[in-house]
């Protein structure tokens, strides 16, 4: 791969791929024709009857976790690690597949841009995989609305639930980052609209309806999880779960086929599964179960990513999915970049360019932290670093001798410029690792210990919190949600993507900060409490200049301005 041009942009390289029919990817990973749904040429659906098959096989590959140091604005890559790994493995010869989270229109259009990687490490193809793809989110969000409608409707005709309209837990959901919807007034304009009521909507990622698609191992576990939901309470606190309003067979049949995993292709005509997409800072980070156990039963390798820094992705990754699908890792591999290093250690944006080693190393504490606390899962970890054209061998050389000090292995990537040629060393690394039998996979917390203790122990041991402060209304919603049967449930933790703390500004390594719990949510469906630190949004507002403004699309159809 050595000799490719300098990408000029990420639409320009997927633009210039050349892609193969959806079923020959298939093949490369056994998948019968018959049980490939194609969506086009280049992108399809496996049949859940194949998942099934597989499922039930004993055979387990490797799995491979990508994470990364807390994300800055300088970009750290994980996505593209992602791709350039799985695509470096298939390359040394080892059957790989990619699993990764499906994009969301809401920071397409806003700031955050798509999730198809980048320079010669992208999925393809980018346009749609960014842009409806399969439609699965469409589905997801029908899916929720339709319980919202189901509710108001249950209302309007008497409620004889008993439902108290000031107790309603149930949102509705939107594929968009729009601020003047989280909060509203709904069902107004007189006797024939229903009954007024204060709502809201959550950006469709943070559904619970998503959560549940990923973790779900099948339809009819996706129809039990469904009827579960509690969508709000009596007078006297007793809660309603979605069974009640009869609407969870409709829902599984919005859902019949967003729950059958997707695949598509890398550059180098690898094969990928992209299914689901719930965020990280404010649900639980990861691609779906079905996908990710099905890469496994189908290939030697699995390589998948969880959401923004390790602090919150991976952590969820290992606490919620690997608890719940019953996995377990055998490596991790966690992304930096000389650039973020230089943020975190105290460099503006603008001065990035020039060399600053003393800064890289003072910027290594974040890098450190993240090590540290993947140890506390006994996984081995490996560092990639993220190689930048302004990035010089001093600065790379730090990170690397920081790393060797730690006795983890850093090994220098470029990826984006020149694909699998440049992260081969990385995945050499990688197997050795593995081959070398350390994991030692365990959960941070057990599945009884009290509520908040397990918020206190993610805020002591992976945030280094000084103290957790729940509001008053948490607090009580804890010991409500222990009463009522749900405290052996794991925590999902919202909050900011951007430092350890609840403060997005305090960068590096900050201990000893306040870890202040705002609410706490019950997702009895998808099987886990979320505690919301801070500040944290789950419907996300645009920025002041939205990536929407730079997409366009000429008279043949196709599209600009992507990334």
């Amino acid at each position: 791969m050595a000799g490719k041009p300098t990408p000029t942009s990420d639409w320009a390289v997927a633009q210039a791929a050349t892609l193969k029919p959806i079923r020959e990817i298939a093949a490369k990973l056994g998948i019968p024709e018959a049980h490939v749904e194609p969506f086009g040429h280049h992108k399809a659906k496996i049949g859940m009857e194949f998942v099934a098959d597989q499922l039930a096989n004993g055979k387990d590959g490797k799995l491979i976790l990508v994470t990364a140091i807390s994300p800055t604005p300088a970009g750290e890559g994980k996505t593209t690690t992602t791709v350039g790994l799985g695509d470096a493995l298939n390359l040394i010869g080892k059957k790989t597949a990619i699993c990764l989270r499906e994009p969301s229109l809401g920071p397409c259009f806003g700031v955050k841009g798509g999730a198809a990687g980048g320079g010669y490490a992208q999925v393809v193809p980018m346009d749609e995989l960014n842009l409806h793809f399969t439609g699965d989110f469409h589905a997801i969000g029908i899916a929720n609305n339709l319980l919202a409608a189901l509710i108001d409707n249950h209302i309007y005709w008497g409620n004889e639930l008993g439902l108290d309209q000031r107790r309603i837990t149930w949102r509705r959901c939107l594929d968009m980052n729009d601020r003047a919807l989280r909060q509203i007034t709904s069902s107004l304009g007189g006797v024939s609209n229903g009954f007024p009521r204060e709502d809201g909507f959550d950006i469709t990622v943070a559904s619970e309806i998503m959560a549940i698609l990923c973790l779900s191992t099948s339809l009819d576990d996706l129809a039990r999880r469904l009827s579960q939901i509690v969508v709000g309470y009596t007078r006297d606190k007793q809660p309603i779960r979605a069974a009640a309003f009869k609407g969870e067979g409709a829902m599984t049949a919005v859902l019949k086929d967003a729950i059958k995993p997707n695949l598509v292709q890398t550059l180098e005509n690898n094969p990928v599964f992209v299914h689901g997409g719930p965020f990280a800072n404010i649900a639980h980070g990861c691609n779906s179960v079905i996908a990710t156990t099905l890469g496994l039963k189908l290939a030697d390798y699995v390589v998948t990513e969880a959401g923004f820094g390790a602090d919150l992705g991976a952590e969820k990754f290992f606490d919620i999915k690997c608890r719940k699908a019953g996995i377990a890792p055998s490596a991790v591999v966690v992304v930096a970049t000389v650039r973020a290093l230089k943020m975190h250690g105290g460099v503006a944006k603008a001065d990035l360019g020039s060399e600053n080693v003393e800064a890289v190393k003072k910027g290594f504490v974040n890098l450190e932290r993240h090590l540290e606390n993947i140890a506390k899962f006994g996984v081995p970890a490996v560092v990639c670093i993220n190689h930048f054209t302004a990035d010089t061998a001093a600065e790379s050389d730090a990170i690397i001798d920081a790393c060797a000090k730690m006795g983890v292995k850093a090994v220098l990537c470029r990826h984006w410029a020149e694909g699998s040629a440049g992260t081969k060393d990385l995945a050499e690394t990688v197997v050795a690792v593995i081959d070398e039998g350390k994991a030692n996979f365990h959960v941070l917390y057990p599945d009884d210990m009290p509520l908040l203790q397990k918020i206190e122990t993610i805020a002591f041991q992976i945030y280094r919190a000084g103290e957790v402060v729940p509001s008053k209304a948490a607090a009580d919603r804890l010991k409500e949600l222990e009463k009522m049967g749900f405290g052996h449930l794991p925590v999902c933790m919202a909050k900011t993507q951007y430092s350890f703390s609840s403060d997005p500004e305090l960068r590096g390594a900050p201990s000893g900060h306040v870890i202040p719990i705002r609410e706490v949510r019950l997702s009895a469906g998808a099987e886990f409490i979320v505690a919301i630190a801070g500040e944290i949004m789950t419907m996300p507002g645009l920025p002041r200049k939205p990536s929407a403004e730079g997409i366009t699309v000429d008279s043949g159809g196709t599209i600009f301005g992507l990334s």
